[in-house]
């Protein structure tokens, strides 16, 4: 292909997603395409879907109609979660040029030669080519590895992919299929290319991470993964995405008290505070064993964070179910909630509950939810004022003002003259203002 085409990427969704569209970026960049903004002019728009919530299905719509809207003669191309469950939705959108749904995106960067090659030659019928296969026919971990430029300071690592839980309410286990691991010798290779490129962090993802190594029966886990990761270099930390709470183990715990490159920060989504609400959600504990097992991950690593994401307004959920959900997830003590209002998923079993909440209630918990939240974040971050954190720098927000995260995922900005992206900063805290500490960079006298 000849050189001089521009692509533009719009990704939507998880952490998962944004890996995969770095992926891709690597990909096109290799063949010689210059990577622009999506407001820009660009001969091929990659739009990168999500489909959790009925919001996220509109904009999906919305930046694809965005990306026609900017150069109605490109390539546009839709892939993710949404393009795979509902591909005919996007078929109706007059100028997608190819849908390929969460399997062979690995493929995506031959289609759009093949359509950009049609177009010069005048035989492409600006008709969309469907690839979508049945998430069922899924059984491996596709490979995606392109060029990735550092143009942030941490580095996501996928290694997993799909989920068989079929949690009530979730369309991802359709949208990404059966379990599947990527190899322990191709995510070694990957972590060392990213550890030589220069990343100081690297996040290791999943759809569902815990499970990694599950379906191969080889004893290979994330456990097992982890302890081949830890001891590569002591200057990368390491840090794990979303778990489930049932799959923290004595052994996990044991090397995150070994290990100072392995951030003291677990994502444990607690998604509901009510027993009868998590049962119907078929989450695989009640809130007594959920509170157990954080307090068990205290008593062994005391100022851990614990992140979560909770859910408001499942079908069901009673003004009563509610007020005991605010006391579970006051008594657990997060570091930081992610809050989402339940969102009705064609072809989930929740979809079809009775005692659906109306929306105007869903919004009103939602508010409370998320104000409890800023008081357990601040609740948390107190008791680091005037202590040292390890800070990786990630951005500048400011003249001279930086932001980056501690190690316990707190969200840090402090001010220095020097240009400092993606150093690991020893920075004393001195005050904590919204969502953020502010502090100083600490000086050996």
């Amino acid at each position: 292909m000849e050189q001089g085409f521009r692509v533009a990427f719009c990704t939507l969704g998880c952490k998962v997603n944004q890996n995969e569209t770095e992926a891709l970026a690597g990909l096109f960049r290799e063949k010689g395409y210059e990577i622009v903004n999506f407001e820009e002019q660009a001969d091929v728009y990659v739009i990168n879907t999500c489909t959790v919530t009925h919001l996220a299905d509109r904009k999906s719509r919305q930046m694809i109609r965005r990306a026609l809207k900017v150069n109605p003669q490109a390539q546009v191309v839709v892939t993710g979660c949404y393009a795979q469950t509902n591909p005919a939705a996007i078929q109706k959108i007059a100028g997608v040029s190819l849908i390929i749904g969460t399997n062979k995106k690995s493929r995506l960067v031959d289609l759009v030669e093949e359509l950009l090659t049609k177009k010069a030659s005048g035989t492409d019928k600006r008709l969309p080519s469907v690839f979508v296969r049945k998430y069922q026919e899924t059984q491996e971990f596709e490979e995606m590895t392109g060029e990735k430029k550092i143009e942030r300071a941490r580095a996501y690592l996928k290694v997993q992919e799909g989920c068989d839980q079929f949690c009530s309410y979730c369309i991802i286990p359709y949208a990404r299929g059966p379990v599947r691991s990527r190899s322990v010798e191709n995510t070694l290779a990957e972590a060392e290319r990213l550890i030589e490129a220069g990343f100081k962090e690297i996040v290791l993802l999943g759809i569902h991470l815990g499970a990694y190594g599950r379906e191969t029966g080889a004893g290979k886990d994330l456990v097992f993964l982890l302890k081949q990761l830890l001891p590569l270099t002591e200057q990368v930390r390491w840090r794990l995405g979303s778990l489930e709470p049932v799959e923290v183990s004595a052994e996990l715990l044991e090397l995150m008290q070994s290990y100072q490159n392995f951030c003291p920060h677990l994502h444990l989504p607690l998604q509901s505070g009510h027993d009868q609400i998590l049962k119907a959600m078929r989450r695989p504990y009640s809130t007594g064993q959920y509170l157990e097992i954080i307090s068990g991950i205290r008593e062994k690593i005391p100022e851990i964070a614990l992140t979560t994401d909770v859910m408001v307004g499942f079908p069901g959920e009673t003004e009563a179910h509610f007020q005991e959900y605010l006391k579970v997830v006051e008594r657990a003590a997060f570091s930081r909630l992610h809050v989402f209002k339940y969102s009705p998923r064609q072809g989930t079993p929740a979809a079809q509950f009775g005692g659906q909440v109306p929306s105007l209630v869903k919004e009103a918990r939602s508010g409370k939810m998320m104000r409890l939240g800023e008081k357990l974040a601040k609740q948390y971050a107190e008791k680091f004022l005037e202590r040292l954190v390890d800070v990786l720098v990630e951005e500048k927000v400011g003249e001279c003002t930086w932001e980056g995260s501690s190690s316990n995922y707190l969200k840090v900005r402090f001010n220095h003259a020097e240009t400092l992206r993606g150093q690991i900063m020893p920075i004393r805290l001195k005050k904590i203002e919204k969502a953020y500490c502010f502090g100083e960079v600490f000086q050996i006298q």
